[in-house]
């Protein structure tokens, strides 16, 4: 399949990025973030979640950052609502798309929220019928697509149940995604063959972790097989819970990098990606993790 010319790039560094952090962060400070990144032309920017703040208090503050934001026109602003409750919060607050979430384990399904992979997708048709009803953007997540910390290895089979389960709901994007970023080229090839069998190439998206270095092959393994959607994070920021002091989201700017060096173009500004790599990680006092980001900052402080 020849190689998408054009990417888009889903920036989740202000949700999937921030809510591991053991500190809060000023509620200015996550603004700021997507402000800059909408600004430096990401077209979709996760911006938040409406979840329970006893679970992620990182987030307790989504209403308020939703309110201060400066929208670009055209940019999707997501928001992740696993209930009605969320969803509530997520329409109060002017989001553009909802974010579903569950996993292609049911190791991890039953480990994490106590109930089968088919039972907590059920949960979600009252929320996905009211992000329908609302004429909002639905996007679904399948998490531990290319491997379980608790099961090991998850069948292609599972992940294409999971994907047929939220077309039933109306999702318009599908996340394919590689939680704790065990997967390899060849096992990414093969889940995304599948998954695209029985989804719209266009409408499913790569989520990789760099947990094991791998996060690059495997976008370069999607994009052959036609996959032109793309979730990173600035600075590389979010750890991976299920491997003590390993890497998680896959750097935006090492992302940039590669595919502007393919030719494929992506609307974004590495330039200005850069920056806010180098200013975000300033402010949470540590170096970013990012090859490229550190690289081209040290170029241009030569």
């Amino acid at each position: 399949m020849p190689t998408p010319a054009k990417v888009k790039i889903v920036e989740v560094s202000p949700r999937d990025g921030l809510q591991n952090e053991k500190q809060f962060i000023p509620t200015d400070i996550k603004v700021e973030l997507i402000n800059r990144l909408s600004q430096a032309g990401f077209q979709n920017v996760e911006a938040t979640s409406f979840v329970s703040p006893k679970w992620v208090p990182q987030m307790a503050d989504g209403a308020e950052v939703m309110a201060a934001i400066q929208r670009k026109p055209g940019t999707i602003y997501s928001v992740l609502a696993p209930n009605m409750r969320g969803f509530d919060g997520a329409l109060a607050a002017g989001a553009d798309e909802v974010v579903i979430f569950g996993a292609a384990s049911e190791a991890f399904s039953q480990k994490n929220i106590n109930c089968s992979i088919a039972e907590s997708i059920a949960r979600f048709e009252p929320v996905a019928e009211a992000v329908k009803a609302a004429g909002l953007r639905l996007r679904g997540s399948i998490s531990c697509a290319l491997g379980c910390p608790y099961q090991g290895e998850v069948d292609p089979s599972a992940v294409v149940d999971v994907a047929r389960r939220y077309l039933e709901l109306g999702c318009d994007e599908i996340d394919v995604a590689d939680t704790i970023g065990v997967g390899t080229p060849a096992r990414v090839e093969r889940v995304m063959k599948a998954v695209t069998e029985v989804v719209d190439p266009a409408r499913v998206a790569g989520h990789f972790h760099d947990t094991y270095g791998q996060a690059l092959a495997n976008i370069l393994a999607s994009l052959q097989a036609g996959i032109s959607i793309y979730h990173a994070s600035v600075a590389g920021l979010g750890g991976c819970p299920y491997a003590k002091g390993a890497t998680g989201n896959v750097a935006t700017e090492d992302v940039l990098y590669m595919l502007h060096g393919m030719g494929i173009e992506t609307g974004v500004d590495l330039d200005a990606v850069v920056d806010i790599g180098q200013w975000i990680s300033g402010h949470l006092d540590r170096k970013a993790a990012s090859r490229a980001g550190n690289a081209l900052a040290a170029r241009k402080a030569a």
